[in-house]
């Protein structure tokens, strides 16, 4: 028999070593004759747009290469499946593609919303009696998959924003005047990346001085409030900030900064908040402000990527085969921690339904009383994720990618 994969959703560091993995455990098992890599996510099968992977992994440099490159190999896509009854000539695409190319298993890269193309495949195959195994594999930097201790691609973007903080802080203390530095961070309703800046507190130090996530109501004059308060500490004060903080009336702070626009799945684009409060800060406190949106770094900074993530990545993929093979299907793999000193996790499954469409947002109980930090524990969580750096290919000075083919 043949499978096919695909990718979807926003890119990460980690994307391709899942890729990676379901590759190379095809790639060694006698049953299975060849890997389809799809096109631009589920497009690539409704269109039959499909490449043998044999065709683009030409070595085992080529493989290793990949597990090191930001983004998405195959293409990605934001599409959502629509319900059987009024998309019927979808579906009778992607059954087309999967029979013409004698595909019985497909793996599907991505997020929450990949997680609902995931489920709404696997009943229309179980519901038609069709044969084909589809098992989502997780990825994304906002950490917001339910069940899954975390998600591949999360601690490649913690370190990286964790370290350019870092390199803020240093480059914000240099003057005696006083000075205020917004750090605006993905995340749009769920906190787990910009709460992971208090990793930086493991190294001994103080900043980011103030943290703000969607889980809490965030309050303008509290934020003023807060940078007086922490004036009297700190003549340089760093805060990061959620790029989809709340008013407490359910409002995004910065929405006058934003383009109002929403994707397939009617989530907003969001950013702008970081150059809202700069404003805000400069009109009421009359002291030096500048706002920095990392904005697409933090999922392809693959420099600086933990080299715990990418071997995670690449075996929840490998995992992801294993489990199809064992006859299962609508689900998602996922890691479940065992401990945090040792590290270890387990890798299981988990049914897609109860991902899909669902948010894990960062806990409230480590959220501190004023909503303007986070506490201790959520450094313990963090700190595994980041472990280990990896021996980056370099050419001329630089990085060397795996280069996306002619195809796409």
């Amino acid at each position: 028999m043949n499978i096919a994969v695909a990718q979807s959703g926003g890119p990460t560091c980690a994307i391709n070593a899942s890729l990676a993995g379901i590759y190379s455990i095809a790639s060694r098992n006698g049953d299975i004759k060849k890997v389809y890599g799809s096109k631009n996510g589920i497009e690539g099968i409704i269109n039959n747009e499909l490449v043998d992977m044999d065709t683009i992994i030409e070595s085992n440099y080529d493989l290793e290469l990949l597990k090191l490159t930001p983004s998405t190999a195959l293409g990605s896509c934001r599409y959502k499946l629509p319900d059987f009854e009024s998309g019927s000539e979808v579906y009778g695409k992607i059954v087309e593609c999967f029979k013409r190319n004698d595909i019985r298993m497909f793996f599907y890269i991505g997020g929450n919303d990949s997680m609902d193309t995931v489920v709404k495949l696997s009943k229309y195959f179980s519901k038609n009696n069709i044969d084909i195994r589809v098992i989502g594999i997780p990825k994304t930097i906002d950490n917001d998959l339910m069940y899954t201790d975390h998600t591949p691609g999360f601690g490649s973007a913690a370190k990286y924003v964790a370290a350019t903080v870092q390199e803020i802080v240093r480059d914000s203390s240099v003057y005696s005047a006083k000075s205020v530095t917004i750090v605006e961070i993905m995340g749009r309703d769920a906190g787990w990346l910009t709460a992971s800046t208090c990793l930086l507190r493991a190294n001994g130090e103080t900043a980011p001085h103030l943290i703000y996530l969607p889980e809490s109501p965030f309050s303008t004059e509290q934020f003023i409030n807060d940078i007086k308060e922490t004036f009297k500490k700190h003549k340089a004060v760093v805060a990061a900030v959620s790029e989809g903080v709340r008013l407490s009336d359910g409002g995004y702070a910065g929405e006058e900064f934003q383009s109002g626009a929403n994707d397939a799945f009617g989530h907003k684009y969001l950013s702008g908040i970081g150059k809202y409060l700069e404003q805000l800060v400069s009109r009421e406190l009359k002291c030096k402000v500048r706002s920095i949106e990392m904005n697409v770094m933090q999922r392809c900074a693959s420099h600086i990527a933990s080299k715990t993530d990418i071997e995670e990545s690449e075996l929840i993929g490998e995992a992801a085969v294993k489990a199809a093979l064992n006859g299962e299907s609508g689900k998602m793999m996922m890691f479940s921690r065992v401990s945090d000193k040792p590290y270890f996790v387990n890798i299981e499954t988990v049914d897609a339904e109860l991902v899909a469409n669902h948010e894990k947002r960062f806990p409230e109980k480590w959220i501190n009383d004023k909503g303007n930090d986070v506490l201790p524990e959520a450094v313990d969580y963090f700190l595994p994720l980041i472990q280990g750096e990896l021996d980056t290919v370099m050419k001329n000075g630089m990085p060397v990618h795996f280069k996306i083919p002619e195809w796409l």
